[in-house]
């Protein structure tokens, strides 16, 4: 007996599609093709690596904070609504991005494009949640989820061909025509809110945004090594910490006396389960957030690829994640989540371990295909069962909730590993181009005002008056000091995909996961 077909999807139905498949491309191309773009405009700007960090992290930190409220004003005032809001603060902002006169507007814009992608975000599935029942969902969700796929394959190559051949600014422009293509699809998508709606959390959204911006801001500028007081950076990275220690405070309290609706319900965290990967994922996705943040800047400012051979370099990556998670998802599903999610972790770090060992010498496919193959493996094994893990570790009332908390915690590892490994990289550079310029004894000026420039890492710029031999090593102790640094954010980078694994490790049965209907994530803990 066979099954009845699958109705056909009504107009409204292919409308939302289009329009959420397309407004979360628009998310996911900007952020792979800004790490292919950091190089170029860290020279168009003459910046140091704060500015490119602060690039990646003025985004990511509006996003990992505003995520969850995003997702709260889409049930209560309008999922489309919000939605097309953030799809236009994303396009404005992007504008303002590709005609940045100057750094400081360039990242002001980035800050109002994380409002945006926080607005925009959460609203693709929801949206698609809304209008299809439980028998259509499934494959509208698996049409979005291999559109996303395509465009993290594409996304790399695109943004390094308009780099080299364009210019970065044509990486921000990209996502206007994408965004009137959205506009016009929002045409045919119907209103949908949800019945149970509360207003968000915007006390927990002010303390969560002021605490992991005070303390990026101080962990970027503490790598500088100038300009800032010790005593000072200390003191806002403290502050940064008491107002993040006020979030989990606050959102105790307000889940507990029923004053209001916490954006972070603790309650969620009494399933060892669930506190075990919300752990897993932090480490895991900062320790890539880093990876990825200073791999293009190798690629381009120290081996000399092109911005479209770097993009390019990283498609087996997303050509594995593409292929095998649905497969590894199938096996989780039948093993239970503990192997794959130790085993994916434990995978990725001998990844880094081979991006520590990399050098100057030798081809891509001797020094970062290797790396970036078993890189793709082992998140090809994590990605799938982690989010079935996810879902499984709570009552599927709370489901949208803790998928919400995952994706906001996965940025929020990004953001503060790029910050934090950014003061490693640093550290190291700036010791090694030191030793490095010594030890070819060059003139002791030419040795101070070079490594006064270190926060500029590859782009430090050789001064004149040195005969060409001169020159040239001067280059060469640049690009060997940061290869130094690269791979001891290799090495860190290794140590938190470890630590994942164990997490995984130790906080998941060997059997699949069930629902848990009897913790209410209301009530903190």
């Amino acid at each position: 007996m066979t099954s009845a077909p699958a109705p056909p999807w009504t107009a409204a139905q292919r409308w939302t599609v289009a329009a959420t498949v397309l407004g979360s491309s628009m998310a996911f191309i900007d952020g792979s093709i800004v790490n292919v773009a950091l190089s170029a405009i860290q020279g168009t700007f003459a910046s140091g690596v704060a500015g490119s960090q602060w690039t990646v992290n003025a985004y990511a930190l509006m996003l990992a904070a505003l995520i969850l409220t995003g997702g709260a004003l889409g049930d209560l005032y309008g999922r489309r609504r919000v939605f097309g809001l953030g799809v236009g603060v994303f396009a404005v902002a992007s504008v303002v991005c590709g005609l940045a006169p100057s750094l400081g507007v360039l990242l002001a814009a980035r800050t109002v494009q994380g409002v945006g992608g926080a607005l925009l975000i959460p609203g693709s599935l929801a949206m698609i949640g809304a209008s299809f029942d439980d028998a259509g969902r499934g494959r509208a969700v698996g049409l979005w989820s291999a559109a996303t796929s395509a465009t993290n394959l594409l996304g790399p190559v695109l943004g390094g061909l308009l780099v080299q051949y364009l210019s970065w600014r044509w990486a921000f422009f990209i996502n206007i025509p994408l965004a009137l293509m959205v506009f016009w699809c929002l045409r045919g998508v119907p209103e949908s809110r949800s019945r149970a709606a509360q207003r968000p959390d915007l006390m927990g959204s002010l303390l969560v945004t002021l605490g992991l911006g005070l303390l990026t801001f101080a962990l970027i500028q503490a790598g500088q090594g100038q300009g800032t007081g010790t005593l000072f950076l200390a003191a806002l990275g403290g502050t940064g910490t008491l107002l993040l220690i006020a979030f989990v405070v606050w959102e105790h309290v307000s889940g507990k006396n029923g004053s209001g609706t916490p954006m972070l319900p603790l309650g969620l965290f009494r399933s060892a389960p669930f506190s075990g990967t919300t752990l897993l994922t932090l480490l895991l996705y900062g320790a890539l957030g880093a990876l990825t943040f200073f791999l293009p800047l190798n690629l381009i400012g120290v081996q000399g690829y092109t911005p479209a051979q770097a993009g390019a370099a990283l498609v087996p990556l997303a050509l594995l994640l593409t292929a095998l998670s649905g497969v590894a998802g199938s096996v989780a599903g039948r093993l239970g989540p503990r192997l794959p999610l130790t085993l994916g972790p434990v995978l990725c770090a001998a990844s880094f371990a081979l991006f520590a060992r990399t050098s100057l010498s030798g081809s891509y496919w001797v020094s970062f295909f290797p790396a970036i193959l078993v890189l793709g493996l082992g998140l090809s094994v994590t990605v799938a069962p982690l989010v079935s893990a996810v879902l499984g570790s709570v009552d599927t009332r709370y489901s949208g909730t803790a998928s919400g908390v995952n994706n906001a915690v996965s940025r929020t590892g990004g953001l503060l590993a790029v910050a934090a490994l950014g003061l490693v990289m640093l550290g190291s550079f700036r010791a090694e181009l030191s030793r490095g310029l010594e030890a070819q004894k060059l003139p002791p000026a030419v040795v101070s005002q070079m490594v006064a420039q270190a926060d500029r890492l590859a782009q430090v710029q050789v001064p004149a008056g040195l005969s060409a031999p001169q020159q040239e090593t001067a280059r060469q102790q640049i690009r060997l000091a940061f290869v130094a640094g690269f791979r001891q954010v290799g090495w860190w980078c290794a140590a938190l995909a470890l630590m994942a694994g164990i997490a995984g490790f130790c906080s998941l049965g060997g059997n699949p996961l069930s629902k848990r209907p009897d913790q209410p994530p209301s009530s903190g803990t």
